[in-house]
Formats: structure tokens, C-alpha cells, sequence
């Protein structure tokens, strides 16, 4: 079995930084962006909290989709930059979306999330019948947790959610979820200061060889990242398509995770597929985390450019690390 996309909606804040815009507070300029990572512009949250992005994507995914609110079974939100630790960023969207009868829960799989998320929903869908449809709301507030004192990583990322709302079907689908653990220290940010007294005898030995950082701010090891990328994305399709004896000729458009221009044109090359059937959205949006994926699916059926029938290959990586890929007809 697998999965029919309704509708999809999507939301990015008012403000936006341009390339230019990072010269005034740290050692860059336009060129050196835009050759490295293939971003001109990213938006930033300034009043918009990630909930709020979330509820505005998925009210406009609500209403493409054409079905009442409170047929939605559940809420997956997918985001590593939620406003509380508690309550949940989907119970939240659960509420101010009117989807009165759904569960709700969060999911953290960094920039994999929409693609762990999608295929959660396409699990529950087929296991639990009695669930007509399930809305995934990728909600990201990057900006919130950058150094901006750290040129290597402050301009790769922007905000912004973008959301679908799905629901059973016998259209083709296979998926492929994975994580290498040990990568963990390569791009990270804290959550809490921890205690101490608990900090001098950790329980385990997983964070001994992470650098210190500032409480919250993100910290990336861009060689490492790289390296991980360019390996992850050619495989998580690889697996995919690998189960139900797919190829790359098979499918009509590649949707990559949005961190580097480099990094995409690394994995096509690979693959053995040409730059041009990858959607790619990183001038304007730049690395959105979980919402780049559905940003750029939206986006491309807002343009016409993916069409009912297609197949896609949705391949996405980020921290954890995690990777994973999902192919499936539109």
C-alpha cells in the first residue's frame, strides 16, 4: 500500500536575509555563499513562533486538500527547534487547526524528519483503518539556535514550515529509514545545561568527543557533513528503490534535502541522473531542516512542474545522523 498527498501548504516569515545582509556582522560576501552552497536568500523568523508557522502551513494544506479538520486521525509534527519541551509543537498545531479528534505527537529526525514523518503516517494509515487522514506539519525556526558568529554555518539556514495532509491508497510506495549514531557529534546543538554533578560522571561516554558550544547553538563539523551527504542521499534511494526493483530512469523528479547546491550535484553524479530532474529550491529558501523537502514538493506542484502519475523520490540526511528515502507516485 501507500500514501495520496491531498494537499500540501506551506508558510516562510516576512523577514528575509540576503547574502549581502551577513557582510555587516561577519567576514563573507556574496560570491563566497552562493559558489559554496547555492543560497541567495533564506527567511528568518523575527515574530512568527515555530507552532505558528506550522499552523499556517497546514491550514493551507487543509484547505487544498478540501476535507474537514476534524476528519484528521492524527498530527505529526516534525521539527528540531520546537518553541516548548513540552507541550508538543503537533499538539499545538492539533489545536489551532481544529483537528479535534486527532492524536498528535512530535517527531526529531532533524532534516530526515518530513521523510521519517510521511512514512509514520503511510504505517499508521495501513495498520489503523479507522484513521482516514493524517496531517504532517514540518515546522523549522533554524535561526533561533545559530552562532551567527560562526561564518561556516550561520548562512546555511533558514525557516519556515511547509505541511501535507495524506491519506491511504494503493499507488506505488517504498521507503528506507536509517541512522549512524556515532555521526551524532558532527552537527548538534544542546538542549539544557546539565547538572554538575551529572556532567562530571556521565552515564555514558557519547558526548565525551563533542566540542563545547554555547548553550543551544548549533554546532557543524562541514567536512564531516559532507562526507556523511554525499553517501547518504545515492543510498537512501538506493534502498527504496531497491525493494520494489526501481531504478533512477524510473523516476521523474528527485526531491533532495535543501543543504548545498554542492552536496546535490555530488549525490545526482552518483546516481547517474542528471541535475535536472532534481528539484531544487536553496537560492531562496536555503537549509530549512525537515521543512526544505515538503517546501520544495509544494513549491514544484504550485508550479505544475510535478504532476498526478509522477514518480518521486523524496532523499533527505541531518543530525542524528540519520538519513532515509521514500519513492512514490504523486
Amino acid at each position: 500500500m501507500g500514501i495520496n498527498i491531498l494537499g500540501m501548504g506551506k508558510y516562510v516569515p516576512e523577514q528575509v536575509l540576503t547574502n549581502d545582509d551577513f557582510t555587516r556582522f561577519i567576514e563573507t560576501n556574496d560570491e563566497w555563499i552562493r559558489t559554496r552552497t547555492g543560497i541567495v536568500s533564506r527567511p528568518m523568523a523575527g515574530w512568527e513562533p515555530t507552532w505558528y508557522m506550522g499552523k499556517k502551513a497546514s491550514l493551507e494544506a487543509i484547505e487544498k486538500a478540501g476535507i474537514d479538520p476534524a476528519e484528521i486521525g492524527l498530527v505529526i509534527s516534525t521539527t528540531a527547534t520546537a518553541d516548548f519541551h513540552t507541550p508538543s509543537m503537533a499538539s499545538v498545531i492539533q489545536y489551532e487547526t481544529g483537528a479535534v479528534n486527532a492524536g498528535a505527537f512530535d517527531l526529531n529526525a532533524a532534516c530526515t524528519g518530513f521523510v521519517y514523518a510521511l512514512d509514520v503516517a503511510r504505517r499508521f494509515l495501513e495498520t489503523d483503518r479507522t484513521i482516514k487522514y493524517v496531517l504532517v506539519s514540518a515546522n523549522e525556526s533554524l535561526s533561533r539556535f545559530l552562532d551567527f558568529t560562526d561564518r561556516g554555518s550561520c548562512i546555511l539556514f533558514g525557516d519556515g514550515a511547509a505541511a501535507a495532509v495524506v491519506e491511504y491508497s494503493d499507488k506505488l510506495y517504498s521507503s528506507a529509514l536509517g541512522s549512524d549514531g556515532s555521526g551524532g557529534k558532527y552537527l548538534y546543538a544542546r538542549a539544557m545545561q546539565v547538572a554538575p554533578e551529572i556532567a562530571q560522571d556521565p552515564p555514558a561516554d557519547f558526548t565525551s568527543d563533542f566540542e563545547d558550544s554555547p548553550l543551544h547553538k548549533l554546532r557543524q563539523n562541514g567536512k564531516e557533513v559532507y562526507k556523511f551527504a554525499t553517501q547518504a542521499l545515492p543510498k537512501s534511494f538506493e534502498l527504496a528503490a531497491g525493494k520494489i526493483g526501481i531504478t533512477k530512469d524510473d523516476i521523474d523528479w528527485f526531491i533532495p534535502h535543501q543543504a548545498n547546491i554542492r552536496i546535490i550535484e555530488t549525490a545526482a553524479k552518483k546516481l547517474g541522473a542528471p541535475m535536472d530532474k532534481f528539484i531544487t529550491t536553496l537560492d531562496h529558501y536555503g537549509n530549512t531542516s525537515s521543512a526544505s523537502i515538503p517546501l520544495a514538493l509544494g513549491e514544484a506542484i504550485e508550479k505544475g512542474l510535478v504532476q498526478r502519475g509522477q514518480k518521486l523520490a523524496l532523499i533527505g540526511f541531518g543530525s542524528g545522523l540519520t538519513y532515509g528515502g521514500i519513492i512514490l507516485e504523486y
